[in-house]
């Protein structure tokens, strides 16, 4: 069980950086010019991971209660798909919803079981 709770966390990490290169990818398919594209491409990613360090992240600087920290996960992975659907990816976008959604029950089967 221990495995799988590990290989769960690890898909977790890893989703959370694919937010971060779909946000990225999502400013550089702007149609605009190429300083808007690097300041999106580059800025969004790092203003996303400053505020997923700052209030979700498990050694968050301001901690929020459990259901404030799902609610603000499935904000930024809802944004994430929206991003890659707005970047003409919409299959991508689909499989890496799907993948959330079953992480995140995952997670929070985990987070339930490690009270009792």
């Amino acid at each position: 069980m221990i495995a799988i709770k590990y290989t769960v966390f690890i898909i977790f990490f890893l989703m959370e950086l694919c937010a971060l290169a779909a946000f990225s990818f999502w400013g550089f398919q702007l149609k605009s010019g190429w300083a808007i594209k690097i300041l999106v491409g580059i800025g969004l990613p790092l203003l996303v991971a400053i505020f997923w360090g700052t209030f979700i992240a498990p050694k968050a600087s301001f901690p929020v209660s459990s259901n404030v920290r799902i609610l603000l996960q499935l904000l930024i992975f809802t944004l994430a798909c929206a991003a890659l659907y707005l970047s003409d990816k919409e299959k991508l976008a689909f499989l890496f919803g799907t993948v959330v959604v079953i992480e995140m029950i995952l997670m929070n089967f985990f987070d339930k079981a490690e009270t009792f």
